[in-house]
């Protein structure tokens, strides 16, 4: 994940604060880009390269779609991206509100440079854990979506902890016939062992 652009994005709709807060995340040497609405967000994000770790910085209060609302639509949609909010209108309510649904932080407006720079961290250290838990899920479903229905039905039975022979007589085929699509499904999900096999199946099932 090293080797991948971090980008810090701002959404807000006072100018002001966006230039703000630009200049104090450049200065410290983030790469950032700011939008003034959730909307051009939206549209920016469709470009950017999926795989990019990164961070939302959001205003609550916008024209149009709401920082809230926002939240809510990444939520929805799996964009693994740790979100902290600004405001200069913020209420307890509300800030229990985003925390409940995964924001790092709530701070006012003015904030403090180096507060800003240690939430900033802080969300990108998350953010390089959710990405890569992603990448990795993303990973599996790909190597998963190789095996063709009986691979499938196969392994499900491999999962719990069938025998060749009761896989042969679930799926009324042969020991033998059971044992290649054995061979198949290691092969194409490119494991070695059977807890290598578990392992894998397992992690998109809890996920």
């Amino acid at each position: 994940m090293k080797n991948k652009p971090e980008i810090v994005y701002v959404v807000d709709d006072d100018e002001a604060v966006r230039d703000s807060l630009t200049w104090l995340l450049e200065s410290n040497g983030y790469l950032v880009k700011c939008l003034p609405s959730a909307e051009r967000f939206l549209q920016s994000l469709a470009g950017d390269n999926k795989d990019n770790v990164a961070c939302l910085i959001l205003d609550v209060r916008m024209p149009g779609m709401s920082g809230l609302e926002l939240q809510e639509r990444l939520m929805a949609e799996g964009i693994p991206m740790p979100i902290s909010f600004i405001t200069g209108h913020g209420d307890v309510s509300m800030a229990v509100s985003t925390m409940k649904k995964g924001a790092v932080d709530f701070i006012e407006k003015p904030f403090k440079e180096s507060e800003l720079k240690v939430l900033v961290e802080k969300m990108l250290a998350r953010a390089r854990v959710d990405y890569a838990k992603a990448d990795t899920q993303k990973n599996t479903q790909n190597l998963l979506s190789k095996l063709t229905v009986r691979e499938k039905q196969v392994l499900e039975r491999i999962v719990a902890g069938r025998l060749n022979k009761q896989i042969a007589d679930d799926l009324n085929i042969s020991i033998k016939t059971v044992e290649a699509h054995r061979a198949n499904i290691m092969e194409k999900l490119n494991v070695n062992t059977v807890a290598d096999l578990l392992r894998l199946a397992l992690l998109e099932t809890n996920n």
